[in-house]
């Protein structure tokens, strides 16, 4: 019987066939693909004929095809809706794909063939994009070590294998830590509980089989736990299991991983001729530099520590006049900033939660990309891998685009966070393929499901990714969507999230759950008004986690990661009341894979354009300029990676940006 996964997928726009697909049919599937890919690209290399780009750039281009199948449906699947056997799978899959990519990079015939064409690049009459591709094969070629020969090309491919494992241990410890701590609520635990609060703590209950409410990990959970409980001891309790994610002794800590990674990523860095893992990696960014990306992230700490000492300084106060004695701690902080937030601006999280219904507000993230770019969003009857996702056709003026799928609940076979991936890309080459999207979040289920503020910039935020993915416009696969500098693809969401602050977006979609009646204008003009409250706090937790990414990364590996992450706070001046959004052995960005090492700081580097780029807008007829729009798709959300970063924002703006808007789209140009 051919393998479902392999065999030609008669489904809707040839979405994964879920319904017929197995955890059986991975393991055969890779290794087919595995074979064909590696059969392909001898081939290329072992080619007579004179390298050209055609039977060597275009031909890399359409050697995975296979392969790109295989893993764009596992790890949807692994990473959304996991097993014991899905993450079995990974634990055998990671190092096998590692070793393989290895392999092809250290294919010297291969390498020659494609060094041949960048050696002769300019006699070969490319198109801007093809030169463009050629670039990014030649580099991507050389910074995999395909240059490196004898005992050192044969450490690169074992650095790469032992890094692919341990990115996996890292990511399951993680699953592991989070799926399993949970703590009972007594029926008098949940006083002064809102009722959304209290019904995802049953919700939750009902998952884990206890017969009564818990407080998880989920951040849908805890983070409104931490804000509205009154019991302090619980509180407290709640937080440091959340803070002690993957550092609870035993099979599932990561303190151990974090510090082989680090060693790894120094030494592969020095093979290539880096003096750190930092230089290496920033290269290819728009920042370039270490320098560059420490004096960005100290041009905001100053400020935004001023705010949060001050902030805490307040609630402080507050928790003394509750009778509490002592220091303001890390668990009382969310507690005193949203009796603050309730008290300052009369915002009441539980009143407010009502009017920010999901499915409303996916609406609203479609009919804003209507209005901007004009399309349209049709409901899917197709089957996908789990009850909970939907399915939509993305057409404009007739023609179809993309399909996007949206996976918006927690569970515990889910990992946390939230992210944007795309099942299959866009490409023109070596067949017109359209893509199919997905959004992976985790909120709180509910009938009907409701939002926090945050929630709702969230679903905006990974659509923001997801439109850069379907409006993309270009020949190669390679280039498309999202593939471009890590701290330019932060951008498109970045930026999207400010549609869910115009207020005529809230005054049509925040309608209330049970009387469909509009947000208030009063309660309108609070949330909005309300859009910087305890920025200090956002802003410190942030650029604090990215200094110490930097910190890993800049320099030596430290021979004990939490010795060195508590250094670094030390030196910052981290008030004792904030913790780092991401402690270290729960730094899933950073150590699940390369992606954002020595890179978290590309939220912040991205949100100086974001913050730019929206004042274009706003410089023009509004938030919905038909011309802005244009710009933006043209020159951003439709290019991929067919030109450097600061090429396509120059192209859409003008010039590039500075810090100031930054500080004052977050309120801190005053500190």
């Amino acid at each position: 019987m051919t393998n479902p996964i392999l065999a030609p997928w008669t489904t809707p726009f040839e979405i994964a066939p879920f319904d017929r697909i197995s955890d059986e049919d991975f393991a055969p599937a890779l290794e087919q693909a595995l074979a064909e890919h590696k059969a392909n690209t001898d081939a290329i290399a072992a080619n007579p004929d004179a390298p050209t780009f055609e039977n060597v750039i275009e031909a890399l281009e359409a050697s995975d095809e296979a392969l790109n199948r295989v893993l764009g449906t596992f790890f949807t699947v692994a990473g959304a809706d996991s097993n014991p056997k899905r993450e079995e799978l990974q634990r055998e899959f990671s190092p096998k794909l590692a070793a393989h990519f290895a392999a092809i990079s250290s294919n010297n015939a291969l390498y020659a063939r494609v060094a041949a064409l960048w050696n002769s690049r300019d006699a070969l009459a490319l198109t801007e994009e093809q030169a463009r591709v050629l670039l990014l094969t030649h580099r991507g070629f050389v910074r995999s070590g395909s240059a490196l020969e004898g005992d050192d090309d044969a450490r690169m491919s074992e650095i790469k294998g032992r890094l692919a494992t341990l990115g996996t241990a890292f990511t399951q410890n993680l699953l592991a830590d989070e799926r399993d701590w949970f703590m009972p609520l007594a029926e008098e635990d949940l006083e002064g509980l809102p009722d959304f609060v209290i019904d995802t703590a049953r919700a939750a209950g009902e998952e884990k089989a206890v017969g009564g409410p818990v407080v998880t990990l989920s951040r849908s959970l805890i983070v409104p736990f931490l804000q509205f409980s009154s019991r302090r001891d619980l509180r407290e309790t709640a937080y440091k299991a959340w803070a002690a994610r993957g550092a609870n002794g035993g099979e599932t800590d990561n303190r151990a991983i974090a510090k082989e990674i680090l060693e790894l990523r120094e030494e592969r860095a020095r093979l290539l001729g880096y003096d750190n893992f930092a230089e290496y990696k920033l290269e290819t960014e728009m920042a370039k530099t270490p320098d560059a990306v420490r004096k960005l992230l100290m041009d905001v700490w100053g400020p935004a520590r001023a705010m949060a000492e001050r902030d805490a300084g307040v609630l402080s106060g507050m928790m003394h006049a509750d009778g509490i004695n002592g220091d303001l701690e890390p668990w009382d902080w969310r507690y005193y900033a949203e009796k603050r937030r309730k008290a300052e601006h009369d915002l009441d999280e539980a009143a407010l939660k009502p009017y920010l219904q999901l499915d409303r507000m996916i609406d609203a993230c479609f009919s804003c990309a209507t209005r901007l770019f004009g399309l349209n969003f049709n409901p899917l009857d197709v089957p996908l891998y789990h009850p909970d996702c939907k399915a939509w056709e993305v057409t404009r003026d007739g023609r179809h685009l993309a399909v996007f799928i949206g996976d918006y609940f927690a569970r515990g076979s889910k990992r946390s966070g939230a992210w944007c991936s795309a099942m299959r890309s866009q490409a023109r080459f070596p067949k017109v393929q359209t893509p199919v999207v997905i959004n992976v979040c985790n909120f709180a289920k509910g009938d009907p499901a409701l939002l926090s503020y945050d929630d709702a910039r969230t679903l905006f935020h990974e659509f923001g990714h997801a439109l850069h993915q379907m409006l993309s416009n270009v020949t190669y696969e390679s280039i498309s969507g999202t593939s471009v500098a890590r701290d330019f693809v932060e951008l498109p969401s970045q930026l999207y999230e400010h549609w869910l602050e115009v207020p005529e977006v809230l005054a049509e979609f925040a309608t209330h759950a049970e009387t469909g009646e509009t947000m208030p204008q009063e309660m309108l003009n609070k949330v909005l008004g309300a859009a910087n409250f305890d920025m200090g706090f956002q802003t410190v937790e942030y650029v604090a986690s990215a200094l110490v990414d930097l910190a890993f990364h800049d320099g030596p590996a430290p021979s004990d990661p939490i010795k060195k992450q508590t250094e670094v706070l030390n030196e910052l001046g981290m008030p004792r009341a904030i913790g780092m959004r991401h402690a270290t052995p729960h730094f899933a960005h950073v150590f699940a894979g390369d992606g954002y090492s020595s890179g978290y700081y590309s939220y912040m580097w991205s949100e100086v354009m974001d913050a730019d780029a929206f004042s274009a807008f706003e410089e023009a007829e509004g938030p919905f300029d038909p011309e802005r729009a244009n710009a933006l798709e043209t020159h951003i959300l439709s290019t991929g990676g067919s030109r450097e970063a600061e090429d396509l924002y120059t192209a859409f703006r003008g010039r590039l940006p500075g810090v100031d808007a930054l500080l004052k789209g977050r309120g801190l140009a005053a500190i």
